[in-house]
């Protein structure tokens, strides 16, 4: 599969800047891969899609404010630091990005907030645009990550084109975010309300969590024509007992198992058995998935409307069927929905 098949026209008006007034109530696009039928509903109706017993699995992370402004030292010059992962919770070291890079060299002081409130060196290049920055803060740590994150904003993605609004903190998590840290929402995530989670539940429909945490090479682009030469970011993921208890019954009861998103399909299907049970694991996933795949856990996904070239349009389209789902994609861009992190959802069945 070539990376040309995943190019489409979007314009940039089709991107969604804000969320929905309210989380259940973005639209839905239900794609039937056996009746190859297509349509539109609201997020809500999602529950006419399930019954008792069916399983919903969720990304149970939660998003930390990854992006700092400050200065450099001397010059003064403006740079953005986003934040990756912390590498050493005593030493105060963090695996970041800098922006402009070519001006942020080792041994550099970084100043950030009022009267230079935190301040960091830089003590390593890790690629182009990569540095381990040391946070110089003589206070416990607690202190410190309040520090940090009361500095740090939400880490929208670049392409949601405006200013971070105050609605973002609480907006661009899910309602059952819980181990923080990633740099990026499970988008298919946020649309859940505590009143659908209620009505699903009664329903019947069981749920259950794993975890992986977002890196920003969900946003990274395909350099290569051949997909296979394509090499993903690593992403930290746990799988627990638990979650393979509740999806392995449901198998077994051969009732519907729907993956919430791409990043939790690209987690399921990082560790399964060759029977296609879910097996429990703690470690990193740079799984990459694109048609054709043969799917052995999930057979239903919802997820939001991707970019163009995307990886995770490359996993819905080999999920729902390369045709299919690019057909659909004509139609959504005709029927005015909304693409991106904030846009409208698709159930595929």
């Amino acid at each position: 599969m070539k990376l040309s098949k995943f190019k489409y026209d979007l314009n940039e008006e089709r991107i969604a800047l804000h969320p929905a007034d309210n989380r259940d109530e973005s639209r839905l696009m239900v794609l039937d891969r056996a009746k190859k039928t297509i349509e539109h509903k609201l997020f809500k109706d999602l529950l006419d899609y399930f019954d008792d017993k069916d399983v919903m699995i969720f990304n149970d992370t939660k998003v930390f404010p990854a992006r700092l402004y400050g200065n450099k030292e001397k010059t003064g010059a403006e740079i953005e630091v986003f934040l990756l992962r912390e590498l050493n919770r005593e030493q105060r070291l963090w695996d970041v990005l800098v922006d402009p890079a070519r001006k942020i060299r080792i041994g550099n002081k970084l100043y950030f907030g009022e009267d230079d409130l935190l301040v960091a060196e830089v003590i390593d290049n890790t690629t182009s645009r990569g540095r381990t920055l040391r946070f110089l803060f003589d206070g416990p740590y607690d202190e410190f990550k309040k520090t940090l994150y009361g500095l740090g904003e939400t880490p929208l993605p670049k392409f949601i084109s405006r200013p971070v609004q105050p609605e973002d903190k609480d907006r661009y998590q899910t309602i059952f975010a819980k181990h923080e840290g990633a740099v990026a929402a499970p988008t298919a995530g946020l649309h859940f309300s505590r009143e659908l989670l209620k009505r699903l539940e009664i329903k019947g429909i069981d749920f259950t969590y794993i975890t992986l945490h977002v890196g920003l090479g969900n946003f990274r682009s395909v350099d290569v024509e051949d997909l296979t030469k394509h090499k993903m970011d690593s992403e930290q993921i746990w799988i627990r007992d638990e979650a393979c208890d509740v999806v392995n019954n449901a198998k077994t009861e051969k009732k519907n198992v729907c993956a919430v998103g791409t990043t939790v399909m690209r987690t399921l299907e990082s560790s399964v058995s060759t029977q296609g049970f879910l097996k429990p694991f703690e470690g990193w996933t740079n799984k990459f998935i694109f048609p054709p795949y043969d799917f052995r856990v999930a057979n239903r996904m919802i997820t939001n409307f991707h970019l163009p070239y995307s990886t995770l349009l490359m996993m819905v389209a080999a999920f729902g069927g390369y045709d299919f789902v690019m057909d659909a994609y004509k139609t959504a861009i005709k029927e005015d929905y909304r693409f991106g992190t904030y846009g409208d959802a698709m159930l595929i069945i």
